[in-house]
Formats: C-alpha cells, sequence, structure tokens
C-alpha cells in the first residue's frame, strides 16, 4: 500500500473527511476541445508607470507558462487618435490589456480611453474594492464592487461655448443603454452570488436624465426577485461610502456615477452613472487598500480591455518611473480577471493566491502600501509563490 493510504487508514472516519474537505481540490473544470489553444491579447502599454506594470504582467505570464501570447502596440495620451491598427488588433483578439493613458488637461485633446471605450462600445466599468488580507485599512470588511455606464453621460462630450464667457456641457441619458447598464449589473450580480443591487443616482435634481436611468433600474429589478434592489442619492452614497463601506456590495451608476451597498454580509452590487462611478470607484479604492491594487476591466458585447481599476494614479510620476517603484498588484490582478474572462480559472487562481500570499506576508510591498520593494522585486516575489 502507498504512504497516502496508510495515513488514511490510520485517521477516524470524521478525520478522513475533514481532511478530504480541506485540502482536497474543488470539482474540476471540464475544458471543451481547443480552450487550452494559446489566446491572443493586445498589449497597450501606455505612458508613465504602464510599461514598468504591463511588463511585470507579462514577466508572471511567462513564469506561469499561460495560453495567453501579446500583441504588443505604442499607444499614447497625447495623440488624437487610437491608430486603426491597434482597433483592429482588439476586434480580432477580442481581449486586450493596457497600462494608463495620460489624458491632456484642457486643450483640444480628447481622452483615448474615452474613445477606445466609444469605438468598441464597452459601455460598462467594473472595478472590484476589496480588503487584500495583509493590508492594514481602516475599514475592514470591505467587498464592493462599482459597475457604470461607459458611454453616456457627462462623458459625451458634448461642450460648446454659446457666448463668450459661456459654455454649455450636455449630459445624455438614453434608455437603451441606461437599461443595458443595468442588465448587466443584475446578471453580475446573479452569476457571482451577490444578492443586492444599488442605483446610485441625483434624481432629486436632475429629474428626467438620472429619472430615467432609476426607471430603466426599477424595470430590470423585476425580472431578477432573487436580488433586492436599492436606490441612493449620491451625496449620501460617498458620506456612507467613506462612514460604513462594509454596507456596499454591487454598485451601479450611469455615465455619471455608479455604485452599490451590500448589507453587512457583503452581498451587494451598485450600479451607478459614469461620472459618479468614476468618483466612486477611485474613493471606494482608496477606503480599501489603494488604488495600486484594485483590479479591473471594461466589457461590451464583444470585446474586453482589462486595466488597472481605479483611474488615479494609473500613469504614476516621473518619480516611479525613475526609481522603477511602480506598484504591479492592480494590473497583475486586472490580469487575474481576464485569465478567468478567457476561461483559464486555474491559471486566474494561481495568478491571485500568489499576488495575495505576496501581500500577506508583507516582506514585498512598494511604497504605496507602506513598503520599499521595487517593482521588480516584487514580481520575483509573485512568481516565487506561485504554486
Amino acid at each position: 500500500m502507498g504512504g497516502r493510504s496508510i495515513a488514511a487508514g490510520s485517521m477516524t472516519l470524521k478525520g478522513m473527511v475533514k481532511h478530504a474537505i480541506g485540502s482536497g481540490r474543488s470539482v474540476t473544470y471540464m475544458p471543451r476541445p481547443g480552450d487550452g489553444a494559446p489566446r491572443g491579447v493586445t498589449l497597450i502599454p501606455g505612458d508613465g508607470i504602464g510599461p514598468l506594470v504591463t511588463r511585470a504582467v507579462e514577466q508572471v505570464m511567462e513564469a506561469m507558462h499561460a495560453p495567453v501570447y501579446f500583441e504588443r502596440y505604442e499607444v499614447h495620451g497625447d495623440m488624437k487618435r487610437v491608430p486603426e491598427e491597434v482597433l483592429e488588433s482588439i476586434r480580432k483578439n477580442k481581449v486586450c490589456l493596457k497600462g494608463g493613458l495620460k489624458t491632456p488637461v484642457g486643450g483640444g485633446v480628447s481622452s483615448l480611453n474615452v474613445q477606445l471605450r466609444k469605438e468598441l462600445d464597452l459601455y460598462a466599468s467594473l472595478v472590484n474594492c476589496f480588503n487584500l488580507p495583509g493590508l492594514p485599512t481602516r475599514h475592514h470588511n470591505v467587498d464592493i464592487v462599482v459597475i457604470r455606464e461607459n458611454t453616456e453621460g457627462e462623458y459625451s462630450g458634448l461642450e460648446h461655448e454659446v457666448v463668450p464667457g459661456v459654455v454649455e456641457s450636455l449630459k445624455v441619458m438614453t434608455k437603451f443603454c441606461s437599461e443595458r447598464i443595468a442588465k448587466y449589473a443584475f446578471e453580475y450580480a446573479y452569476l457571482n452570488n451577490r444578492k443586492t443591487v444599488t442605483a446610485v443616482h441625483k434624481a432629486n435634481i436632475m429629474k428626467l436624465a438620472d429619472g430615467l436611468f432609476l426607471e430603466s433600474c426599477r424595470q430590470v429589478a423585476t425580472k431578477y426577485p432573487s436580488i433586492r434592489y436599492n436606490e441612493i442619492i449620491v451625496d449620501n452614497c460617498c458620506m456612507q461610502l467613506v462612514s460604513k463601506p462594509e454596507r456596499f456590495d454591487v454598485m451601479v451608476t450611469g455615465n455619471s456615477l455608479r455604485f452599490s451597498f451590500p448589507p453587512q454580509n457583503n452581498d451587494m452590487n451598485n450600479v451607478t452613472p459614469n461620472l459618479y462611478g468614476n468618483l466612486v470607484a477611485n474613493t471606494a479604492a482608496g477606503i480599501a487598500g489603494g488604488t495600486g491594487v484594485m483590479p479591473g476591466g471594461n466589457v461590451g458585447g464583444d470585446h474586453a480591455v482589462f486595466e488597472q481599476g481605479a483611474s488615479a494614479g494609473n500613469v504614476g510620476n516621473e518619480k516611479l518611473v525613475e526609481q522603477k517603484e511602480a506598484n504591479p498588484v492592480a494590473l497583475l490582478l486586472s490580469s487575474a480577471m481576464m485569465l478567468r474572462h478567457l476561461r483559464f480559472p486555474s491559471f486566474a487562481d494561481r495568478l491571485e493566491t500568489a499576488v495575495k500570499r505576496v501581500i500577506s506576508e508583507g516582506k514585498y510591498m512598494t511604497k504605496d502600501l507602506g513598503g520599499v520593494s521595487t517593482t521588480q522585486e516584487v514580481v520575483h516575489a509573485v512568481i516565487a509563490n506561485l504554486d
């Protein structure tokens, strides 16, 4: 008899059951024929710290022998448009991983991030803000998913000067876009065993625009009777977020702002319009440990782009780049999301587990997390912790 059988034979039946439950694999993932074929992923290193953190992802993927290969394209935030060959690559591969693209403040250059979302109709942004064991934070039990509409609202970019000194900016909300982001939020909650979806709004003032958003959310909510539906005014939402973030689960917003409040057992989801969602996601990230550790992505009917979840700090500064101290954790976790999206769950689990081990041990942390490690030192630690 083998050693394993002998060891099992000396245990009581109760002990054997506990051992099997505690140490065994989960029920196996059965791939379809051909699912193991390598998948092409469009890679945009971007600006600032982008090349550092995207290279970190490439190194970890190589170490895992993950079934992906990257098609690299140079895109920078000061370009007038996203090059057509980049868009064609994403349309072909269906998936993109990108670093931050710096958007100039003022002037006539539009955001390439917004262009990318509109060109590919990446209408849903998802940011997962949660506590990582080993990372000290003011609040505990935070697990918030912010889902925001990506294509309209204040981000429609419809502005003009009526007369000298008077500028008009239009907020566009449509029933079609409001309904589909609400459907995505409820579907996400349903598929991820989240119990509550909260719509964030300002319908007490913007009665028509945010009123349309709320009406759409209410109609979709009736099709998901097992999921609780709440609404909250954005002012109160922000106050609750910084005082009791553990209340939130999934938040959904229109292009102005989206997020959700979970109960104490963290089973809620929030949906918000675009601008609201951007503000809330960055706030939630700061509460849960910082923008450097929060994963996220943008998805539409045909394509998905994965990037650091919270936009604040995704480009970094010159000092971080020169000293090579950018935090790669957010993009590594976003890459785990990407691997799940590509139906490579075991690779995603290995990557996520390795990152969490490094954070939990606390030995290799970048400056934003209270450590002194470089990007490369964190990468080596993650690779060393891969199963």
